[in-house]
């Protein structure tokens, strides 16, 4: 008798316990990795003239006083991430500034860079910098905008 001429009832497991349990274990594999943050990737250290001001006057987050950066740190058409204080201040047009919470509305991951779009790496969400309404899903909701004062070239967000 060779080794595959064996009945099948004689085998160890049936053919359909092997496909049964396969399939359990694909909806356990299917259901464990929904539970998972893709692309929250290690966190980083903020840059140092987003922290302690710098020599080029940069940002504070001083307690209470809320943030404070200069005009000339956030690019027109574009904007600037502020870590430590979870806030971004965008200059969509020259002169006009707006400041939003970094924080996407999708699944709380810092939003992690600023172009023409306020951009979360985590699932791939993009904002307005106009406004903070919703470009791209699968963020439901606007970033929520902030208030920012501007005075000459200093800019307080509260």
């Amino acid at each position: 008798m060779q080794p595959y001429d064996r009945p099948t009832a004689t085998l160890p497991i049936s053919r359909r316990t092997v496909i049964v349990n396969a399939g359990l274990a694909a909806a356990a594999l299917a259901g464990l990795s929904s539970c998972t943050n893709y692309g929250s990737g290690p966190v980083t250290e903020p840059s140092a003239a987003a922290t302690s001001g710098g020599a080029t006057g940069g940002a504070s987050n001083g307690a209470g006083n809320g943030l404070t950066a200069t005009a000339a740190d956030i690019p027109v058409g574009s904007g600037k991430i502020f870590p430590d204080a979870e806030t971004v201040i965008t200059q969509p047009e020259a002169g006009e500034f707006k400041a939003f919470s970094s924080i996407c509305t999708h699944q709380d991951c810092p939003v992690a860079t600023v172009t023409d779009t306020i951009n979360c790496d985590c699932h791939g969400s993009k904002y307005s910098i106009t406004d903070g309404s919703v470009l791209n899903p699968p963020a439901p909701q606007p970033l929520p905008a902030k208030t920012i004062k501007v005075d000459g070239d200093s800019l307080t967000v509260t």
